[in-house]
């Protein structure tokens, strides 16, 4: 799991342009003024490039967004450099922060024979358009038999027909001389893919790959009433990347504030192989439904190493989320505490015990390891919540965890909870 797959260290843009936000595009240090085109004139600098941000607090009152590979966001450390994000207005689903790929899937490649689990070899008809180095996601149809032989009917309607990307890889091997022919991949299958169900290839571009975030603090809290008025907003995202960074990031609460966040933290969404290391996320304002105060997210997303993360004081602080497709990811030496689901904005102290999570649609061999958990962490079937979540979680590990919190392993199938 993690930035190419563990196998090197991110270099954090060595021996590329380096461009300060402050010294080239007038970026103001104090906070008294809004630096947000600043950052953004200095986040559409050709790429690869490093965007420096030195000492001091930087406003934003507007949304940043990078489009390009090969951009490093790099600080002097979460105590020195610090963005204020204050933009609240027509926020719902969005982000402070994003780093933003786009997905295109090609044609379909139908499997001639069932992907196995543990089997990194798949079989298709005809696989002379693929090449070696293509990345590809493997996926299936939500067909019937599919939803029934998991108890799940009448409860995964939300994906009910739909084809589901579960599977993000990168081919290593193309043999054309069997038949049928034979495809390589780089990270083995985690459960089965049917031709009963339609499982098929794609090959998808259009990732961003080697970005990264270094030393930095964010923040977002602004009015509480206004924190409420929307969804689902993170500090940080980043969506559709691949071999991405982020560490030593950490939120703050601005100044005559309790809170730090409006509602969510980082988020990784249609992703693989990102590492999010040594950050710290709290405080969120907004920790009612809809997707609120969810303080490290993972959406969809393929080998994501979280380690040595804090989430303190979110609604779920750790957290696979909707739809099917999160598999092979790892929380390492991670803490939660204080989590806590709020029903209501005018009642914030009233509301239950708030879980870190496997929260949505049958994630899929996952570990938990070494973390310590103080509130709660889950893998269970929630049924008909969260619009039909049913199955969060199978094959996936709870590894000597400790704390003083629960543990909740009631996954379909297999689950493991080992040394807790």
């Amino acid at each position: 799991a993690g930035y190419r797959g563990g196998t090197s260290a991110f270099q954090a843009g060595k021996d590329v342009a380096v461009v300060d936000v402050v010294a080239d595009h007038g970026a103001d240090p104090t906070g008294r003024t809004d630096a947000t085109a600043a950052f953004q004139a200095a986040l559409d600098h050709a790429a690869p490039v490093v965007v420096y941000v030195p000492a001091g607090l930087f406003r934003a009152d507007g949304l940043l967004t990078v489009t390009q590979s090969g951009v490093v966001l790099r600080g002097e450390g979460p105590f020195a450099s610090r963005i204020r994000f204050t933009r609240h207005a027509d926020m719902t689903g969005k982000d402070h922060l994003t780093f933003r790929g786009t997905s295109t899937t090609g044609a379909e490649l139908p499997l001639a024979r069932d992907g196995v689990a543990g089997d990194a070899e798949v079989h298709v008809a005809d696989a002379s358009a693929l090449a070696v180095g293509a990345a590809v996601v493997l996926g299936w149809t939500n067909t019937d038999p599919f939803v029934a032989e998991h108890g799940m009917t009448g409860t995964w309607k939300a994906f009910d027909d739909t084809w589901q990307a579960v599977f993000r890889r990168e081919v290593v091997g193309v043999d054309t001389s069997t038949t049928p022919h034979r495809v390589t991949l780089d990270v083995p299958l985690r459960y089965p893919a049917k031709v009963r169900d339609g499982a098929s290839l794609r090959v998808e571009t259009g990732a961003l790959e080697e970005v990264g975030v270094f030393g930095l603090g964010l923040a977002s809290a602004v009015g509480w009433d206004d924190a409420w008025a929307n969804e689902r907003v993170h500090v940080l995202g980043l969506r559709h990347v691949r071999d991405a960074f982020v560490t030593d990031v950490r939120s703050f609460a601005p100044e005559g504030a309790e809170h730090h966040l409006q509602n969510g933290g980082i988020l990784v969404s249609r992703s693989k192989r990102v590492t999010i290391a040594d950050c710290r996320m709290e405080r969120a304002q907004h920790r009612g439904g809809g997707g609120c105060g969810y303080l490290f997210e993972i959406l969809q997303s393929n080998e994501v190493l979280t380690r040595d993360c804090v989430g303190v004081a979110g609604r779920h602080n750790f957290i696979q989320n909707w739809g099917f497709g999160t598999t092979g990811c790892v929380w390492l030496r991670c803490r939660t505490a204080e989590g806590f689901a709020v029903s209501s904005s005018s009642l914030p102290f009233v509301g239950s015990l708030g879980l870190s999570e496997y929260h949505h649609s049958l994630a899929m061999a996952n570990a938990v390891d070494a973390c310590r958990v103080d509130d709660g962490w889950g893998a269970q079937n929630r049924h008909a919540w969260s619009s039909g979540a049913g199955h969060t979680a199978t094959g996936c590990v709870f590894w000597n965890v400790q704390g003083e919190g629960v543990v909740r392993s009631r996954q379909h199938g297999w689950g493991y909870v080992i040394g807790t």
